[in-house]
């Protein structure tokens, strides 16, 4: 059987889960498990995930997914409805909703008697600089005013554009939030994604959103999950199917862009771009067998990678890690110029999901 395999580590999901605890003592937690508990498996992680406040998803069909797993938790649909219809799904199943324009706000309004009954939270997102969704500084406040009016109970939300970085947009995003906040007080507020959990621990309020740094990722260019204190909860890995050896001048894989100097040993691994694994790479890419970094040759194909196992014990059988504990996933986003949230969420359903 072929046996590229992705191992899902609950501990370390409870590890990092009690991470955002010890940051945010006083805040409650939504934990961001849209996208299939970003590309970690949903089923895979509720259980580990199960003293959270609350989840957060993408879209309707997330949230019910949840709640077909027996899960009573609170779920907040962060981009709120889609439709009229989804509003009445939504208050039967006890989802909070946000609110980001104003046909969402009149189907809000249309269901005011049903939701208030279920005593269901309504998020409003405020457009500070972000520009995806949510009202603008000058029209939000009389939303919110006209919500509390009608006796719903609303939390203010936001979302930062450069949590990560000393951007001088945030100290912009973070004025418009707590004039909205301060001019329509009393009102809970949530603004800290994972970045902004570790930057603005004055900025935790009611609530905060922790995502990537559940799963073990950065949300920091400059920082790694160690330099965070976060361990890795996926570990994915393959074996190698096949050894040749070949001389000086010789080509490997699609295109002969790789081209040895010397003698070399290949290792041919079974994985490829049609698991997930990332094809284009700008850097030079590694693996790593029994901790220690291997480099890749040639180009990702579909189902398999070459890699330079010259001087290394490594049969047929030897298990490699393409990211985990040894190649952190965010290492391997960067050799390929994108980003660990990236190659976490688009693995395909080819390997094999375990946890451990």
């Amino acid at each position: 059987m072929r046996q590229a395999t992705v191992y899902i580590d609950r501990e370390a999901l409870q590890y990092n889960f009690n991470r955002v605890k010890q940051l945010a003592p006083k805040a409650k937690i939504v934990s961001m498990v849209k996208a299939n508990a970003y590309g970690h498996g949903v089923k895979d992680c509720l259980a580990a995930l199960e003293n959270t406040d609350a989840f957060g998803v993408a879209c309707l069909e997330e949230a019910l997914e949840i709640r077909q797993l027996g899960y009573k938790q609170d779920i907040t649909l962060i981009e709120g409805v889609f439709s009229a219809d989804e509003m009445h799904v939504v208050i039967e199943q006890n989802i909070e909703v946000i609110v980001h324009h104003q046909q969402q706000v009149d189907w809000l309004l249309a269901n005011k008697d049903a939701y208030l009954a279920k005593n269901l939270k309504v998020w409003v997102k405020l457009n500070s600089g972000m520009n995806r969704l949510g009202f603008k500084i000058d029209v939000i406040k009389n939303i919110i005013n006209q919500l509390k009016a009608e006796g719903f109970n609303c939390v203010l939300a936001m979302h930062f554009a450069n949590a990560d970085s000393d951007h001088p947009l945030n100290d912009e995003q973070i004025r418009q939030f707590l004039e909205v906040k301060n001019d329509c007080a009393p009102i809970m507020g949530s603004c800290c994604n994972s970045a902004a959990i570790y930057k603005y621990p004055e900025l935790h309020f009611d609530y905060v959103r922790p995502g990537i740094m559940l799963y073990g990722a950065t949300p920091f260019a400059d920082k790694s999950v160690h330099d965070l204190d976060l361990k890795p909860v996926m570990t994915f890995t393959a074996e190698i199917i096949a050894l040749n050896t070949i001389q000086a001048g010789e080509a490997v894989g699609y295109g002969s862009l790789y081209i040895a100097e010397k003698e070399t040993q290949l290792a041919i691994v079974s994985i490829g771009y049609g698991d997930g694994y990332p094809r284009a790479f700008p850097k030079q890419n590694f693996v790593a067998i029994n901790g220690q970094k291997v480099a890749l040759v040639g180009r990702v194909a579909m189902d398999m990678i070459a890699i330079d196992v010259t001087g290394l014990n490594a049969p047929i059988g030897t298990k490699v890690e393409l990211w985990g504990q040894n190649r952190l996933v965010d290492d391997v986003a960067e050799a390929n110029g994108t980003i660990g949230y990236e190659l976490l969420c688009r693995l395909s359903n080819r390997p094999v999901r375990k946890q451990i």
